[in-house]
């Protein structure tokens, strides 16, 4: 059975060019289209069948990405989300991940790289593109028990406050240590948990269970 996608995004070309490309994979309908949150509210009361997955801009006007996410939360639980956006910074990703997304994919991404996200997210229920292209498959093998047992209790605090909007320098203060020693908690956190950047090293927390929102 193919799967039941759905789309938000402001920017008609971009929605309508996506639609398509979608569409001629074959293995994906898409069953809802919308321009914005408060649109994709109203529409979703006139669909015939949920989507599965509902790929989600994160800047839009009058309901943006965050909100309409944590709207869908609530509403459709069932159904999963991956963000897209021009932005790759820390705070929007981790945003969007707080309102329940389970992916968040750069609109620049190869078509290859978007039909994988959407097979894993089906599937799996999580992608996240930056673990899969740069960390050893062994790291991924660890257990959430064996990367508990090999945290430290400052690294836990760290890790949890890593995944807020906090910048370093206030993580570092709110911890009462300077940045050079916040500096050594997030590359041995990399190292145990196997991230290259703060965005992987939350996605995985989160997904392990490791810390929550």
């Amino acid at each position: 059975m193919k799967i039941k996608v759905g789309l938000v995004d402001d920017h008609q070309l971009f929605l309508k060019s996506l639609s398509l490309m979608l569409e001629t994979l074959g293995n994906y309908e898409v069953v809802v289209e919308a321009l914005n949150g408060l649109d994709l509210q109203k529409k979703m009361l006139l669909v015939k069948e949920l989507p599965d997955i509902i790929l989600l801009d994160v800047d839009m006007p009058v309901m943006n990405g965050s909100e309409t996410a944590t709207w869908l939360q609530s509403t459709y639980p069932a159904i999963k989300l991956i963000a897209l956006s021009m932005s790759d910074k820390d705070n929007s990703v981790i945003k969007m991940f707080k309102a329940g997304c389970c992916s968040y994919l750069l609109k620049e991404v190869h078509p290859t790289t978007l039909e994988k996200a959407l097979q894993e997210v089906h599937t799996c229920g999580y992608y996240n593109l930056d673990l899969e292209q740069f960390n050893p498959g062994k790291l991924l093998m660890k257990t959430q028990k064996e990367i508990l047992l090999s945290l430290s209790k400052k690294e836990i605090e760290f890790l949890k406050l890593a995944c807020s909007d906090l910048t370093y320098k206030e993580i570092a203060n709110k911890m009462f240590v300077s940045e050079r020693t916040v500096d050594g908690y997030r590359e041995s956190l990399f190292q145990k948990i196997g991230a290259k950047n703060r965005v992987s090293l939350c996605l995985e927390a989160l997904r392990r269970g490791l810390v929550e929102l």
